[in-house]
């Protein structure tokens, strides 16, 4: 099994029609095809970030300046943004476009992975964020501007979570 080169093409092309012109991004396996392309396209502007936390500070400093920007972070590092998701992007009613792998979940191999799987879903209840799960790639257009809509409509921050079945194929 390999990370989906044609299912990570189709969120970076809805990303695109969405006019997203920021990603801000920490290395991460599923999400290496949308990061390279974000790198290698000239009219998006790619900020790697150390840490998750820094992600929601760019994202909130380019929704002030009038530019799209979406988040893109594994589960356990939107666990780890939670304090300025609360503190800053709630707080100053910031949209956030926030592109989740969701490790941890169904099909996990991986034991570190599945306690962040676990919580996902509860914690973004929890925090009142509303949640899309991508499975239906010919959806993903559609579904991508929704998000953003909301978030934009509603001046909080939303979450489109990307599962294994649409993550991975068969190499």
């Amino acid at each position: 099994m390999s990370v989906s080169i044609t299912n990570s093409k189709l969120i970076y092309d809805g990303l695109k029609a969405c006019d997203v012109k920021l990603i801000a991004a920490l290395p991460e396996t599923w999400l290496v095809h949308l990061i390279r392309m974000a790198d290698e396209d000239r009219a998006m502007t790619l900020v790697r970030v150390a840490r998750e936390e820094e992600a929601i500070g760019i994202a909130a400093g380019a929704h002030l300046a009038g530019v799209n920007a979406a988040l893109l972070m594994q589960n356990h590092g939107f666990l780890a943004a939670i304090n300025p998701i609360v503190s800053l992007a709630f707080l100053y009613k910031i949209p956030l476009l926030m592109l989740i792998s969701y490790r941890g979940h169904m099909g996990e191999k991986d034991p570190w992975q599945t306690q962040g799987g676990l919580v996902t879903e509860p914690v973004l209840r929890a925090l009142g964020i509303p949640t899309s799960t991508l499975t239906i790639p010919h959806d993903i257009p559609r579904r991508l501007k929704e998000a953003q809509t909301l978030a934009h409509a509603s001046l909080t921050p939303v979450a489109v979570l990307l599962p294994r079945e649409l993550m991975w194929e068969e190499a």
